[in-house]
């Protein structure tokens, strides 16, 4: 249940998002509310840290920027139309790399990042394997990796020519990923995320 009582089966923008004054985590999912699961499990939150730890190292000298959840990620359904009010899915990725700096504001980012990492929820992967990744697909993300915390394991997609998701990679143990956005730059080594 909504602490604000709002209509679950109602239509909401990004203007109405930012009116929300409490404590819940909400994304819109083409104006769809969708409650944010109570905070991840400590697993989770140790892959997220570990994830953003070696991206920061990397990118401490380049001119991308990396975020980490909470923070609104803002999907506009007319790229040259970003009024508040035209903006209809709001998401909270994990983690996301944004190397178009003009993208970046102080709400967050306003069109596609060029990576995003979600890990899988278990209490709703659909969420992360289907409904969000036909809408970072749609909006141009660039690379998208989905991370399984209890199988230790990633999938990689990148973003064909033709704007179709394309599985690169599948990847688990002490595989190296590299990340496609920097040409394979630089690789994470999974044995330092999935740390026992």
């Amino acid at each position: 249940m909504d602490p604000l009582n709002l209509d679950l089966s109602k239509r909401y923008n990004y203007a109405d998002y930012l009116t929300w004054m409490d404590d819940v985590r909400r994304e819109l999912f083409d104006g769809v509310i969708k409650l944010k699961t109570p905070a991840p499990s400590s697993k989770h939150q140790e892959i997220s840290f570990n994830l953003s730890g070696l991206l920061r190292n990397y990118l401490i000298h380049k001119n991308c920027k990396g975020f980490a959840a909470p923070s609104d990620v803002r999907f506009p359904k007319d790229k040259k139309n970003k009024d508040d009010k035209q903006v209809y899915t709001v998401l909270q990725p994990d983690l996301y790399i944004v190397c178009d700096l003009s993208k970046i504001d102080a709400r967050g980012c306003l069109g596609a990042p060029e990576l995003i990492i979600e890990i899988v929820s278990p209490k709703n992967p659909k969420r992360d394997l289907k409904d969000k990744f036909e809408i970072y697909q749609q909006h141009g993300v660039r690379e998208y990796w989905i991370v399984n915390p209890n199988d230790e394991n990633v999938n990689v997609f990148v973003l064909d020519e033709n704007g179709k998701f394309q599985l690169v990679g599948m990847y688990a143990e002490d595989d190296k990923i590299p990340v496609n956005i920097f040409n394979g730059d630089l690789k994470i080594d999974l044995t330092e995320v999935f740390v026992p």
